[in-house]
């Protein structure tokens, strides 16, 4: 027996023999989208995007319109790089019967032309909760727990994340799809402390300035120094690795 959800985003008309298990979902659209998880379309499920039916004992049960529902989603998101807010309102404007025309796929950056902005449609808050940096990474419980237990993100001495984390939480989901673990990152973090504490040791002295236009400068020169670190870490990465400059 199978519970019809409530939502916009349920399965339509399909009969029970048209339903299949979100492990079959996982294998039908990991051709397109190798990178996809069981835990990124429960996290979809979570926030709305897709609703699949219900069995009498719990146990998700996917349409044809779901699956295909699922594939427009990752679509937008590898294609045009939408938040889910957008997602969502496309969907439901498409739902109407409405057509809303998607940005124009956006190229990938190179290394070098700099550090990633964050992508965020207002500036994200200066402390986040748990639950809002899970929703704004789009991770699980689990994940952020097993990330904070290798030291790769953590909590501020105040609580709560700074927004930061989001980028890094982000970052470390988009490495382990390609097989690198968080105990693997370990490396990769103790190497940015080590550059931080270099910058740390040209800009300390300015900090403890009593002039408070010096002390700003020293906030202005660590932010350049990181960003130019940055810039040399990905011109030596890609000097290691033999990546020749587009």
């Amino acid at each position: 027996m199978l519970r019809t959800p409530t939502g916009g985003a349920g399965s339509g008309t399909a009969t029970a023999g048209d339903m299949v298990s979100i492990g079959t979902v996982l294998n039908q659209l990991r051709d397109e989208f190798p990178e996809v998880t069981i835990s990124k379309i429960r996290f979809l499920e979570a926030e709305g995007l897709v609703e699949p039916r219900r069995t009498a004992s719990g146990y998700r049960k996917f349409s044809p319109q779901d699956v295909e529902r699922l594939a427009r989603i990752l679509r937008m998101q590898r294609d045009h790089y939408l938040p889910l807010k957008v997602i969502r309102e496309h969907l439901d404007a498409l739902a109407r019967g409405e057509e809303i025309p998607l940005p124009a796929p956006e190229r990938r950056r190179d290394l070098l032309e700099g550090p990633w902005e964050q992508e965020a449609e207002a500036p994200a808050p200066a402390r986040l909760g748990r639950d809002e940096l899970l929703a704004a990474a789009e991770v699980t419980e689990a994940e952020l727990a097993e990330w904070e237990s290798y030291g790769l993100i953590a909590e501020t001495d105040g609580g709560g994340y700074d927004a930061e984390a989001v980028t890094v939480a982000r970052l470390v989901a988009d490495l382990g799809r390609f097989g690198l673990e968080p105990r693997h990152l370990r490396a990769v973090k103790a190497a940015a402390e080590r550059e931080a504490g270099l910058i740390e040791q040209v800009v300390a002295p300015l900090r403890r300035h009593r002039n408070p236009q010096t002390r700003a400068h020293a906030e202005a020169t660590a932010k350049e120094l990181a960003a130019q670190s940055v810039r040399l870490h990905a011109a030596l990465m890609q000097i290691a690795l033999g990546i020749r400059a587009q």
